[in-house]
């Protein structure tokens, strides 16, 4: 990347290096500024800290800060022997090539804020692609490409699915929730096969979230303080299995999670009954279920916050 949004920018970055006095010496001239010629003539002269503070300071004041542009891609860097950071490509639209003061050799620049880059040597023969970019490393910042995050999946068991969507669904990262079952063996069940307690299947909700901007733990500790993770088999008045506290984990990493907090919540004193069960089929409910008390504008009768952690 282009580094114009460091404090100096690129071109400020270079200036450290007395190498560049020509480069440095032609920018002022184009700039114009006479105290920032009188830092940069102490600068030279002296090489002090103070007056390298001083110089880098005016220039900051006086060179415009772009964003950051991608200049090259990792996959196209090679060891060209020469010392030099050295790319065989460059990103479509972000170099601006034009004749060095040398009238020999071909300059590179950033093509967003016109800063030097280095020089770009073509029919050398030191990769497939025939082209060098040797590149001034003051000059860059190597940011390392982020992975694409993608949306994670979530399934919590505390009593009836309408009360746990309630609370779960609200929560800042959460993509959408789904009311279903899972954890028995009936395929395809209905709410009335589930109620009758006969399909091993738990009320279960489905969260798809943002890892990003909600973690796994923070969805299972507010899991924990919106129901009782205390009561075996019911949540309040609602008894039998399908009310069941469970947690089903996609991965080992959730399962850690879930059962490190679940020790952490017998430290505390609490008696917890909750399961951690690996994830199966997930079942979709009937569409009368879905976001059930925000279609029918109430509250939930027994599911309520409780600080917990």
């Amino acid at each position: 990347y282009c580094d114009c949004e460091k404090k100096y920018c690129c071109r400020g970055e270079k200036f450290f290096s007395l190498l560049y006095a020509k480069d440095i010496r032609f920018e002022m001239k184009r700039i114009g500024h006479a105290r920032l010629k009188f830092y940069f003539y102490l600068f030279v002269k002296r090489n002090t800290t103070r007056f390298v503070k001083l110089f880098l300071l005016e220039l900051n004041r006086q060179i415009h800060h772009h964003l950051k542009r991608q200049l090259f891609r990792s996959e196209d860097k090679f060891d060209s022997g020469c010392g030099w950071p050295s790319f065989d490509d460059e990103i479509p639209g972000a170099i601006k090539r034009q004749l060095d003061a040398d009238g020999i050799r071909i300059e590179i620049l950033c093509a967003n804020c016109g800063a030097h880059l280095g020089h770009v040597f073509i029919a050398e023969g030191l990769t497939p692609k025939n082209v060098r970019h040797c590149v001034n490393s003051i000059s860059l910042n190597f940011i390392p490409q982020k992975e694409k995050k993608t949306n994670e999946k979530a399934y919590f068991a505390g009593g009836c699915f309408w009360g746990v969507e309630y609370y779960l669904r609200n929560l800042k990262g959460v993509i959408s929730t789904t009311v279903g079952y899972m954890g028995g063996s009936k395929e395809n069940p209905t709410y009335l096969e589930v109620c009758k307690g006969t399909t091993g299947h738990a009320e279960t909700i489905e969260v798809i979230y943002n890892p990003q901007q909600i973690s796994y733990e923070q969805l299972v500790k507010y899991f924990f303080e919106i129901h009782d993770p205390t009561q075996l088999n019911r949540q309040g008045p609602d008894i039998g299995e399908q009310y069941r506290s469970a947690i089903f984990y996609t991965n080992v990493e959730q399962k850690k999670i879930a059962v490190k907090l679940i020790k952490l919540l017998e430290k505390k004193g609490f008696s917890v009954v909750t399961r951690v069960e690996k994830a199966g089929q997930f079942w979709e409910a009937e569409t009368y279920h879905h976001d059930y008390y925000q279609k029918n504008r109430k509250k939930p009768y027994y599911h309520f916050y409780q600080k917990r952690f």
